[in-house]
């Protein structure tokens, strides 16, 4: 079954203070804010990946239900810059067999749970190898 073509991906999540989380993606992971549409601010994670924050004046229910995950090959430079940056960490980068991967997680302001993580599964298709969207 042919499907038309996707071209980019934004997840929006909800948070009660714009500006604290504009500073801990952007100052903090140093991720570019793309668009500011002043109640929802847009950061580029990837060339085509994105993650939107929206005001919203309800309850976050278990933020840390929610994971973020970046995935990079520099898991342990990620690792150094977050700890530099005073960030809680919990604990070093470590593997699990289970999912074979490499991470360690962080939290962002809002509670939402961020999973930093490098591939070791050689089926993972990263992203260079995979072409377009079908």
């Amino acid at each position: 079954m042919n499907r038309p073509p996707l071209d980019q991906s934004i997840v929006f999540l909800k948070t009660g203070d714009l500006e604290i989380t504009r500073h801990f993606y952007e100052q903090v992971c140093g991720l570019e804010l793309v668009l500011n549409q002043e109640t929802c601010h847009i950061f580029q994670l990837c060339s085509t990946g994105f993650l939107g924050f929206c005001h919203s004046k309800t309850e976050i229910i278990r933020p840390e239900a929610t994971i973020i995950t970046l995935v990079t090959s520099e898991v342990e430079s990620w690792h150094a810059h977050l700890r530099d940056q005073g960030c809680w960490l919990d604990g070093d980068p470590r593997v699990n067999p289970q999912y074979q991967i490499l991470h360690f997680y962080t939290r962002d302001p809002n509670g939402y749970s961020v999973e930093v993580q490098k591939f070791l599964d050689p089926r993972w298709r990263a992203a260079e190898q995979v072409g377009p969207s079908r």
